[in-house]
């Protein structure tokens, strides 16, 4: 039975209990799932999941054509034709793209050719202009070709009836050129998934904006954003709540969201009322995880919506989100649920303490590119941590860390280009 938010109640009490990571990921993966497709247009569809098979209706190309700049040709008369035994031929006419020359060729006469112009009737090969000196109406062809050669066959890229493109792709710019080349103007791609975005806190003041000596600058509304854009979500609306429980719980409840974020007001303070109120207007399931940081996350669910509850910290915020939010946006979308970071096997240059009993969120920072170096750190607050970490390691609820030289697996926050991606 859940109980009520005063029953779930932990504000200046502490937890009694915390959940462990791997049930948090149970239960982020039991209550998402890829949502309703809709059609996307090709301008907006870089990115998206399709969700329907991509099947050619025509062939690509429709017609033979020529592959290069030069004089279409019957490829047995050019036998034997050099620099020193040039084969001339009379220019009976031009092709151009899109707009062919009509007729047949006759036996010893070429058409001035274009590329991606359709190959007229009675030639089969196409001669570079390089290997040919042409006037007005004639042309000298210096290099013999094979039938075929330099055209590019009806359905040699596409044939009609394949399927190029299978449903759970992500989208990439070349997917969407070869789309339009079948004249499909738009697709039908998974949902992006709404998200809300709760910013609460007295204290906070948006950028740009004046303050006074003991308030701070609102960092977590940009970095939540582009958490959010960059796994595949949109913005439903950002919202800046005061530490009132009324004007929180109003922008809780309100509809219109796939997926709700609340940063800030989840830990035990008498001012952390999000956790209450999830459990008065839904279900508080989770509230306190086995981690460091973001130890006072939590996670529930208003009227079937997923609400993350993400520390105001902003470290204990990226990691909050990153383990357990972020997939949940990734799942409804689509998206592969795992980290999006690049991960490579690296060594420690000296040893990196943890303790049993949590999960640990460490950031290091490349010494080399065969080794990392663990930052040293205090308070989830440093947000200066992660700009200085050329990425993190996860260290497991039952180990006591690493020591030094030892392999350890590194997630990195952007791509290095000298490592081997084989």
């Amino acid at each position: 039975m859940t109980k009520t938010g005063s029953e779930q109640d932990v504000r200046m009490r502490g937890f009694s209990r915390r959940t462990e990571v791997d049930d948090f990921l149970h239960w982020v993966d039991a209550h998402t799932s890829a949502l309703e497709d809709e059609v996307v247009s090709l301008s907006a569809a870089c990115g998206r999941v399709l969700a329907t098979d991509i099947v050619a209706q025509l062939d690509v190309p429709e017609f033979d054509r020529s592959a290069m700049d030069g004089y279409a040709v019957q490829a047995e008369a050019t036998e034997g034709a050099g620099d020193y035994n040039p084969i001339a031929f009379h220019i009976v006419g031009h092709a151009w793209p899109g707009c062919p020359y009509e007729g047949s060729v006759p036996t010893g006469a070429a058409v001035r050719i274009m590329t991606g112009a359709p190959v007229p009737a009675g030639v089969n090969a196409v001669v570079p202009a390089e290997y040919a000196k042409a006037s007005e109406s004639r042309v000298e062809v210096t290099q013999a070709v094979s039938s075929g050669k330099h055209i590019g066959r009806k359905g040699e890229d596409i044939k009609q009836g394949s399927c190029p493109l299978y449903a759970g792709r992500i989208l990439r710019p070349q997917d969407l050129g070869l789309i339009a080349s079948l004249g499909i103007p738009a697709v039908q791609g998974v949902r992006r998934p709404r998200v809300r975005i709760l910013i609460t806190g007295n204290e906070l003041v948006p950028p740009g904006k004046p303050k006074k000596l003991y308030e701070i600058y609102d960092a977590n509304s940009s970095l939540l954003q582009a958490l959010v854009v960059r796994d595949g979500g949109e913005i439903e609306s950002l919202q800046h709540c005061v530490d009132d429980p009324n004007a929180i719980a109003q922008a809780m409840a309100a509809s219109g969201a796939d997926v709700i974020l609340i940063s800030g007001g989840s830990s035990v303070g008498s001012e952390d009322h999000a956790p209450r109120l999830l459990a008065d207007l839904g279900q508080l399931v989770i509230h306190g995880v086995a981690m460091r940081p973001s130890s006072p996350a939590g996670a529930g669910l208003i009227r079937g919506v997923p609400v993350f509850l993400l520390p105001g910290n902003p470290v204990s915020c990226l990691c909050a989100y990153d383990f357990f939010a972020g997939r949940a946006i990734r799942r409804l979308g689509g998206l592969p649920p795992d980290w999006p970071y690049f991960s490579r096997h690296l060594r420690l240059s000296r040893k990196l303490v943890s303790d049993v009993g949590r999960v640990d969120y460490c950031r290091v920072r490349l010494d080399g590119l065969a080794s990392v170096e663990p930052l040293a750190l205090s308070g989830a607050s440093i947000l200066s941590s992660t700009v200085r970490a050329d990425g993190f390691v996860v260290v497991p609820s039952a180990s006591e860390g690493f020591g030094q030289g030892e392999e350890v697996c590194v997630y990195l926050y952007d791509r290095v280009p000298h490592f081997d991606e084989a």
